[in-house]
């Protein structure tokens, strides 16, 4: 029988680095802005375009699986992070009166990683036999949230010493993780995946029940993304606590709590129905009392407790499309990572325009001589009360999928 550990390893450990992919940008957007003048606007164009290449990536599996050779796939994806990592990091020299540029071109090429690793990878470690497979599941999610930390702390800790303007090393060091995952994958076996698209696995995908999980997942993307790829700044700017505090009692904690949340589940979880109606209602929460509390540790604290209530809102919507459509193929990922792609690209896009077409307003002029907040302040504020609309949205959705699902389940027993 063959030995799967180093195969599942190997997942777990790319899952890790591809939090640099996610995390660095947003770590250095008040590097971007005051060194290059880049708006918050184009700064989260730079996360659109991240999500929405992915999101290509993900339709592109969903109608032409048959013709990739998923194995081969596997191991050149990690070829690609480290080519647009370094891209990234090569910004200043290659493009020093075009920075925007390189950072396009940069985010582009890792996105593709990106969307490859996030098309693959779930159902690699799903074909890996296993006693416990949503365990696996949330613990592949777990270890991103935790590669998220140590992003923070490393990245952290190397502007604190050496300063912002070197951003650049260390985004040599993340481009050379990836290189580990290319020799794990080339020297690990590779189980089959199913790649079936016959006629019965296409009805299921048209099934209701599927376009339901979809949008379940694109609401869940974009509750934790917002915040994912704003806290930092909204830290800095909106709360006015200092970098290296508010990345590591901000974004680090965030991501402690992301990957809790997952670990638990995988320990303990059960009912994913309930845990993703509960996750929801305390998102929303999160969100709404970000906005609108003035104090700034109670800001804070709700912008931290968002990591744990968005913490299963993408992998337990997999665990439950895997419950509901028992052994899908590549092509089904494929559609629930399109669905999560287009959440995490529209929302994080959404509050860089509200923030910025907020910030300059005569109203957040005028409201600001009113209360003890500048007119940024309020921008990113309103930014986070326009985020709660996503898991507001996501609440109504799910108490409907209860009633759908519970119905089906009904008809299809009888």
């Amino acid at each position: 029988m063959t030995n799967y550990s180093r195969t599942r390893n190997a997942c777990y450990f790319t899952n890790v680095i591809m939090a640099s992919i996610f995390t660095l940008p947003p770590l250095l957007f008040v590097t971007f802005r005051e060194t290059y003048g880049i708006s918050y606007t184009l700064l989260g164009t730079l996360i659109l375009i991240n999500f929405c290449t992915q999101l290509f990536i993900d339709l592109i599996f969903t109608f032409f699986t048959k013709y990739f050779n998923i194995k081969i796939t596997l191991r050149v994806m990690p070829l690609l992070t480290s080519t647009g990592m370094f891209i990234y990091a090569l910004v200043p020299t290659l493009f020093p009166d075009y920075a925007y540029v390189g950072l396009v071109v940069g985010t582009a090429i890792f996105s593709v990683s990106a969307g490859l690793s996030e098309v693959l990878i779930s159902p690699v470690v799903a074909a890996i036999p296993s006693d416990n497979p949503d365990r696996d599941m949330s613990r592949l999610h777990s270890l991103y949230a935790y590669g998220v930390v140590i992003v923070v702390i490393v990245s952290t800790v190397f502007l604190r010493v050496f300063g912002t303007e070197n951003w650049m090393y260390f985004t040599f060091f993340w481009a050379f993780m990836p290189l580990i995952s290319f020799v794990l994958y080339c020297t690990s076996p590779l189980p089959d995946v199913n790649m079936n698209n016959d006629s019965k696995d296409g009805k299921k995908k048209k099934h209701k029940g599927m376009f339901l999980c979809i949008m379940c997942i694109f609401l869940g993307s974009a509750a934790e993304n917002s915040m994912t790829n704003w806290i930092s700044s909204y830290m800095e700017n909106a709360l006015n606590i200092p970098k290296v505090v508010g990345d590591v009692a901000g974004m680090a904690l965030f991501g402690v709590l992301l990957g809790l949340g997952r670990t638990l589940y995988a320990k303990y979880g059960k009912n994913i129905s309930n845990v993703l109606l509960v996750s929801m209602i305390c998102a929303a929460a999160c969100y709404l009392v970000s906005g609108f509390s003035q104090n700034v540790i109670i800001s804070m604290i709700a912008c931290v407790f968002t990591g744990l209530c968005t913490a299963m809102l993408w992998p337990g919507t997999l665990i439950l499309m895997e419950e509901k459509f028992p052994n899908p193929g590549v092509a089904a990922y494929a559609l629930m990572a399109a669905g999560g792609d287009f959440g995490a690209s529209v929302a994080p896009q959404l509050l860089g325009i509200v923030v910025d077409k907020v910030t300059f307003s005569e109203w957040a002029m005028n409201l600001s001589n009113s209360i003890s907040l500048t007119p940024e302040q309020i921008g990113m504020k309103t930014g986070m009360l326009v985020a709660s609309f996503f898991p507001l949205m996501g609440i109504i959705l799910l108490l409907f999928m209860r009633k759908y699902f519970k119905k089906k389940d009904k008809t299809e027993v009888s």
